[in-house]
Formats: structure tokens, C-alpha cells, sequence
């Protein structure tokens, strides 16, 4: 390898089945290397594939001390998405490994599928679907989002992305968030509020929040609990954020009106019975992963990678 040309590995499947994105990150990184196998790597199979790189661009890998200390020529890793929890920020502190990171890239692709679940749960999209296919025909509609309650937990970027979307409904919104969120409430006629003042009036709940130890479990059964008997739980967020236990058996015995999952605790899920409730609507973590998202992404990593090595001759 030329000493002045950086290596660069790519992981995240998406981008590595972007031929537009690899055609442009090549073209500033010849030496570039993807990921060819549809799927994350993880262990001794991550470690190898990394094992000679300069940079990398990474998704949803476990990037842990373990692995950081296995790769002592690592200099840069560029994040492709939005979330952290899947990152031992100290270790990479402590390695000397700088992060770039592409936050809120994908706010319009995520906010647009919270939106997406709202209108399903509301109109009984789902279960109207699922139950025509089997030959029922059963015109139950529902009822419309227009007017609803909405609570938002985190009004961050895809938080605040979604309230603009919510505009034309004229739903009342409450959100709930750690940062002083009052200056944009004020010009989207939002209201900050209390978490229990949100669960208990919420028509929908929707959550836009990080993972990390005080968002664990955030919503479980004590919470569900508080929740109306006809509010829809949303979770376009981290999957661990819910208790997943507890919103099945929630769901299982209607103690709340129904759900949509775009983010489970196990990636991909595989308790088939939680994912066959008829008030369970879900999709396959598909939230960021539009094309336009996709590209956004996946240029925002590229240019943070030129940047870092332009700086670093």
C-alpha cells in the first residue's frame, strides 16, 4: 500500500451496497475496502477485517476495549448513523482514536416512520392488512391522528423533525427532553411537560431518546401502566429503551391500544409469538435506511473522513 494513501474498511451493509458511495468514497481513498457479506461482522471476524486499517467506517459494530487494544494502527473511525450506545467512547479516549460522528442525517427518514406508525396504529393498518390476506374482510378504520395527544420523550434532532411533521394534524404536543427545549416549543406550538404528565395524557407516545443507563428499560410496566387503555406506543429510538417483556404482556392483555417497533432488545427478533400480536405493528430497524438517508449518511462519513486526513498530513 502507498504510505501516503490511508487504508479505509467499510462495515455497514448499506453503504457497502451503495455503489454510488463506494464510487465516491474510492475516489478519494483508493485504497478503500468493504464489507461484502450483507450482514455486520462481530469478534475475531470485526477484528480481522480492521486489522490493517488506517480508518474505518463503522455502523452498528460492537466497538468495544477488546477490540480497540487489537488494533493499534487504528487512527480514526467514522461513524455511519446516528446512535452511540454501541461504542466504548473511553477506550477509544484512551487508544488515542478519534470519532467523527454524522448526527442527524437520517432525522427526516426516522421522523417520517414515527409518523408512519401513527397513522398505521390510528387507522388499524396493520391488522386491516394482515387480516384481508387471509381473506377477512372487516372495515374496522379506526380513527384519525388529527386532533390527538402526542407525547415526544427526547426532542432532539428527530424529536424536533417529527413535531414539524405533526403540523398539519393540529395535534397538541407535549414533549419531554434534558435540554431546555422551550424556544423551538414556542415556535411550533409545543409544550414542555413532565414525563408523568406525558405518559398518563398521551393519546400517542413516541420515543426519540439515546441509550444509555438512565434511558435503559425507560418505559416498562409501572410506566405502561399510567399509559390510557387506547394510547399507541411508538419506538423508532433503541430497543432496549422499552421492556420488552413488559409491553408484551401489555399488548397481550390490551392494557394499551397497540404499538409500533422499528427497534427490538434481540436484532434480528426472534420471539415469534411477541412479534404476531394482532396490535403489534413492526418493522425490520428500517428507520434510518431509506435511500436518501442511506446517502446522507454515507457522504456526511466521507467528508468527515477527508477532513480528518487532510488535516493529519
Amino acid at each position: 500500500m502507498d504510505e501516503r494513501t490511508p487504508k479505509i474498511v467499510v462495515t455497514p451493509p448499506a453503504f457497502c451496497k451503495s455503489q454510488l458511495l463506494k464510487t465516491e468514497l474510492v475516489g478519494h481513498f483508493p485504497n478503500a475496502v468493504f464489507n461484502e457479506k450483507d450482514r455486520y461482522l462481530s469478534g475475531p471476524e470485526l477484528i480481522d477485517f480492521l486489522a490493517d486499517a488506517d480508518a474505518a467506517l463503522i455502523g452498528r459494530d460492537s466497538i468495544t476495549a477488546e477490540l480497540i487494544h487489537s488494533l493499534p494502527k487504528l487512527r480514526m473511525l467514522a461513524k455511519y448513523g446516528v446512535g452511540l450506545d454501541n461504542l466504548d467512547q473511553e477506550a477509544l479516549d484512551r487508544a488515542g482514536i478519534e470519532l467523527r460522528v454524522t448526527l442527524g442525517t437520517n432525522r427526516r427518514s426516522v421522523a417520517e416512520l414515527a409518523l408512519g406508525f401513527m397513522i398505521g396504529l390510528c387507522h388499524n393498518m396493520a391488522s386491516g392488512s394482515e387480516e384481508l390476506k387471509r381473506g377477512v374482510w372487516r372495515r374496522e378504520g379506526g380513527q384519525e391522528l388529527t386532533g390527538k395527544s402526542i407525547g415526544i420523550i427526547g426532542c432532539g434532532q428527530v424529536g424536533q423533525e417529527l413535531v414539524r411533521l405533526l403540523q398539519p394534524f393540529q395535534c397538541r404536543i407535549q414533549v419531554r427532553d434534558i435540554a431546555d427545549r422551550s424556544r423551538f416549543c414556542r415556535e411550533f406550538g409545543a409544550v414542555e411537560t413532565g414525563f408523568d404528565e406525558i405518559i398518563e395524557e398521551a393519546d400517542i407516545l413516541s420515543l426519540h431518546v439515546p441509550l444509555t443507563e438512565d434511558t435503559e428499560n425507560l418505559i416498562d410496566k409501572s410506566v405502561l401502566a399510567k399509559m390510557k387503555p387506547s394510547a399507541f406506543l411508538v419506538n423508532t429510538s433503541r430497543g432496549q429503551v422499552v421492556h420488552q417483556g413488559d409491553l408484551h404482556q401489555a399488548l397481550l392483555s390490551e392494557q394499551i391500544g397497540g404499538a409500533g417497533l422499528d427497534v427490538f432488545w434481540e436484532e434480528p427478533p426472534t420471539e415469534s409469538e411477541f412479534l404476531q400480536l394482532p396490535n403489534l405493528m413492526v418493522t425490520p430497524h428500517i428507520g434510518g435506511n431509506t435511500r436518501e438517508a442511506v446517502l446522507a449518511m454515507g457522504r456526511a462519513a466521507i467528508q468527515n473522513l477527508t477532513d480528518y486526513f487532510s488535516h493529519s498530513k
